[in-house]
């Protein structure tokens, strides 16, 4: 399976290579094929070029929702077959792609050469040459080489241009640009670039000590835009001397570095700090008041040795607390020349020193002392800083070392990028394509293929998150526009499009496999029609008390279609979605209104006397009379999606219906719902318009539930009893809740029936958390908005875990959660500075009952890097206030909090319980979350 996802992602990316897609429909097989096989190479490769035409004209001009690439894939797939039968490397089948390819265009080029030599297209479009110029014991050499996928290592380089400049130098390359020397090394450069040039990126590896391979995750970037001058041969003596400035530029950069370490980590012991905070430290202590007694002679002997002391104790009492509540003096300095105090209620006495001072000093001796400290935290404030800006002007000299206009004149963008999530030995492959006409990113995963984003693609593609990167990258050449340009009619000018860019032979396959495909569908009505007759004239012989069924084949449900067991999914999941378009012709301009309103030729009986009749509005469907029996109907879930797409569906059923009875309708009423709610479920829509919200069976699809889940799922919503207010749906619900009947034991798990319910019910919860702490956000009630944020994020990790589509955007609730936590802690401490105990208080409680049991959520997950950058900022704003004087029950306040503050532990504590969610319905919750997700778009959020 492997294999073939492999096969298919390389094939979708090069049938999106318009070129190519021209050169591979309008390849003619050679004139003498019929005198084929001649050898083994020919016997297999025109039989492949065969079907991969006959799948590229299909995939341009069929009239079925997929096509099979199995035929084309299946006969690459042989090539690969060994006798252990083991898998072979990801890049190996794109090699032989292109072998195939090269050899089945050299038989037809060799065919048609005029007496010269002849020229291969696919050579032409994927291979290069590059020039290999090295010295091999002291010899030097020459060599052109040809190449198709170009291999770079991944492991130890952060970009592609580090991946290059590895792969373009091998060993001591300055042997080479010197006369005399015994070193071995070369160079390569390349003098030719293919049009669509290749990367093959190398995230495997073979662990020796394990005995097996391993995959490389690491983060490797790469551009949209990728200039190759620097590794072309006409531009080598200027990279070369590039080379060596950055080369000199980072020997120098590491010794400014080295320098600059010294000025931020001062010191001899284990324990360093930096240099400008040693002197103002140090200049903190010498201006302080000096005293003339010991810290303890004021001590009595009955003192207790530690614990808590009252703010009146003695100024030496007040000393002894202030070290003892930190490991040394640097970890809270006071810095006493700061001139904002905000902590500070009442001044202390002046006569009474809160920290070590000098015993003796005099005026003379300070006045020296300072100016000494004072010059040389100067001088050392504007060396860190020269030193800083140092560093920074080499990064940027060498980031634009290349961005001169001669080197940015071999332009290739970026085309396909090839992804692999999963281990060395399993995992799913999926491939990222550039649309170049609409200007976007397509995801081609499986048969799902859908809108994608730059952003997206980099974080599946980069490698470091999670287990997905790309393994192959595709660039074209920017300047060569022929690639990737629509065809057009010589006589009218007018672009060619579908069928008409086929040639006539292609063209005909199309025709007659639509033709076939037609006809299938029409066979599949009258088979359809006539099950439905047969099942009305059956259902109108007498029968027994205790009938018999009737007879059907061992093992074959009876709750759907008779035949056999696989038919109900069959229409349902495949071919429903093309039987109904011929039945639904007559249907598609009539509104819901008109298709409800039938003109039946038998007038409705009157309702009997214990049925009420109604009417009632439903939204997208129209105002209804409706016969129900008292206390059988439910307004609230007329109202629901769910319903309102059951009765439009049995509306447009009506004429199958009035033809051939219940069964028959109930039948084509199933598949038009079935297939709008799969219609549903391969959109796209924008966050405020979630499908799966409205309807269970679109959560289901998309997160490929078993297809008797579905199946069962949805005879329950048309058995509903809610649908007994006219006698059609009065019928057809009779028919479903029969079908229910029906179902064998055996046939429904039920326990994952009840799983798969269980989690859509935690989806909906997950979807209500998250819609109420974001409308408590926009309020800015952000004590209330963040438990249910963290719940929301919980939950929904818990879903993501069974599959992309069980959830919401994890991005989205991860950044108003951290939001939330960052304003509360800015909240948090306004209220600590301003002194007031009431407020200082009330500031500490929402820290230890709210942000400091949520740090470990936040710390977690190491990869969420801006949640780890919230969280050191929040610890820096505590930290700062350590410098700054206040009275000392905030100070004591402040240092038993930030341990807690601080504490690395990422163990997840108790929280409270989740909060009590209202009940919504469905079209209530619908609607709250589409204006709540509205409104986030047309705000800005910071860091989004």
């Amino acid at each position: 399976m492997q294999m073939s996802e492999r096969g298919w992602l390389t094939m979708e990316s090069l049938f999106n290579l318009l070129e190519f897609r021209r050169l591979v429909l309008n390849f003619n097989p050679p004139a003498n094929a019929q005198d084929l096989p001649r050898n083994q190479k020919e016997h297999r490769n025109l039989p492949f070029m065969r079907e991969l035409r006959y799948l590229f004209a299909l995939l341009v001009g069929s009239k079925r929702k997929y096509v099979d690439p199995s035929r084309a894939v299946e006969i690459l797939k042989d090539a690969f077959k060994s006798n252990d039968s083991q898998q072979q490397d990801v890049s190996e089948f794109t090699h032989k792609l292109l072998d195939w390819l090269e050899d089945a265009f050299q038989i037809k080029a060799e065919e048609e050469r005029d007496g010269e030599k002849p020229k291969n297209p696919m050579v032409e479009l994927f291979y290069g040459r590059f020039l290999a110029v090295g010295v091999l014991e002291g010899k030097k050499f020459e060599n052109t080489e040809m190449f198709g996928q170009y291999p770079l290592q991944v492991n130890g380089f952060k970009d592609l241009h580090e991946c290059l400049e590895a792969a373009m130098i091998e060993g001591e390359i300055e042997s080479l640009h010197s006369e005399n020397s015994a070193k071995s090394g070369q160079e390569h450069w390349f003098t030719e670039l293919p049009p669509v040039l290749t990367f093959e990126l190398s995230r495997f590896e073979f662990n020796q000590a394990l005995g097996r391979p391993e995959k490389i995750h690491n983060k490797l970037e790469f551009p949209p835009i990728l200039y190759l001058d620097r590794y072309m041969h006409k531009n080598r003596e200027i990279t070369r001397i590039k080379r060596d400035e950055i080369k000199r530029l980072k020997e120098y950069l590491t010794v400014l570095q080295q320098r600059l370490e010294r000025y931020l980590s001062y010191g001899s012991g284990p324990k360093r700090f930096p240099l400008v905070d040693v002197l103002q430290y140090a200049l903190e202590f010498a201006s302080s008041k000096p005293v003339c007694t010991s810290p303890v002679d004021d001590l009595g002997a009955s003192a207790p040795a530690s614990g808590t002391v009252p703010a009146q104790t003695s100024p030496s009492t007040i000393e002894q607390q202030g070290p003892s509540s930190s490991d040394v003096p640097s970890t809270s300095p006071v810095q006493r020349s700061v001139i904002h105090k905000p902590f500070t209620q009442s001044r202390i006495p002046p006569d009474l020193p809160m920290h070590p001072a000098p015993r003796h000093i005099t005026e003379e001796e300070l006045s020296v002392l300072e100016g000494c400290l004072h010059r040389w935290r100067t001088e050392v404030e504007n060396d860190t800083r020269d030193l800083q800006e140092s560093i920074s002007r080499i990064h940027r000299t060498i980031e634009l070392m290349y961005s001169d206009k001669t080197m940015v004149q071999v332009p290739y963008r970026l085309h396909a990028v090839l992804v692999h999530e999963g281990q060395a030995n399993a995992g799913h492959y999926w491939a990222y394509i550039y649309d170049h006409h609409q200007n976007r990113w397509m995801k081609y995963n499986d048969i799902s293929v859908t809108k994608s984003t730059w952003e997206e693609l980099e974080r599946d593609s980069f490698g470091g998150y999670r287990n997905a990167s790309a393994y192959c990258l595709m660039y074209i050449n920017d300047k060569e526009q022929y690639l990737i340009q629509e065809e057009f009619n010589k006589e009218t000018g007018q672009m060619l499009v579908g069928m008409d860019t086929l040639p006539s032979d292609l063209r005909d396959y199309v025709k007659e496999d639509n033709k076939r495909f037609e006809k299938e569908l029409e066979e599949w009505d009258a088979e359809l029609a006539q099950k439905a007759q047969q099942e009305k004239l059956l259902s109108q012989i007498p029968r027994a008390p205790a009938p018999s069924p009737a007879p059907v084949q061992a093992g074959e449900p009876e709750y759907l279609e008779q035949p056999s067991r696989t038919d109900i999914s069959k229409h349902l999941k495949e071919d429903s979605v093309q039987a109904i378009n011929k039945a639904l012709a007559e249907q598609e301009d009539r509104g819901p209104e008109a298709i409800m309103d039938t003109s039946s030729d038998n007038a409705p009986a009157p309702p009997a006397p214990n049925q009420r009749v109604v009417e009632v509005a439903i939204p997208d469907v129209g105002t209804f009379v409706i016969e129900s029996e008292e206390g059988g109907y439910d307004d609230e879930v007329m109202l629901t999606p769910n319903m309102q797409g059951i009765i439009m569906a049995i509306g447009k059923a009506r004429n199958v219906y009035d033809r051939c009875g219940p069964e028959a309708g109930f039948f084509k009423a199933i598949k038009l719902e079935y297939t709008r709610l799969l219609k549903l479920a391969q959109e796209d829509p924008p966050p405020e318009c979630d499908y799966r919200l409205r309807h269970a069976i679109v959560y289901f699809i998309q997160n490929q539930a078993p297809k008797k889940i579905i199946e069962r799922t949805l005879l329950e919503q048309f058995g509903d009893h809610n649908l007994s207010f006219d006698e059609r749906c009065r019928n057809i619900m009779k028919v479903a809740q029969a079908k229910l009947e029906m179902i064998k034991p055996d046939e429904v798990n039920m326990e994952e029936y009840e799983r798969w319910h269980q989690d859509y019910r935690h989806f909906r919860e997950t979807t209500m958390f998250l819609m109420v702490g974001l409308e408590f956000f926009q309020k800015k009630s952000y004590m209330e908005a963040l438990l249910y944020l963290i719940y929301a994020y919980q939950n929904n990790k818990e879903l993501l875990s069974k599959g992309p589509y069980r959830g919401h955007d994890e991005e989205l609730i991860s950044h108003y959660r951290r939001e939330c936590l960052l304003k509360l802690n800015e909240h948090a401490a306004a209220l600590f500075e301003s002194g007031d105990d009431q407020e200082v208080n009330n500031g500490l409680i929402i820290m230890n009952e709210l942000i400091v049991p949520c740090l470990p959520l936040l710390l977690v997950d190491e990869m969420e890097e801006k949640d780890i950058v919230a969280v050191e900022d929040m610890r820096n704003r505590w930290c700062s206030y350590l410098g700054q004087e206040m009275e000392p029950n905030l100070q004591e306040k402040l240092t038993d909090f930030l341990p807690k503050l601080l504490d690395c532990s990422t163990e997840i504590k108790g929280f409270n319980d989740p909060p009590k969610l209202p009940s919504y319905s469905t079209h209530e919750l619908c609607e709250r979350y589409a204006r709540i997700m509205l409104s986030l778009s047309r705000t800005p959020a910071d860091g989004r």
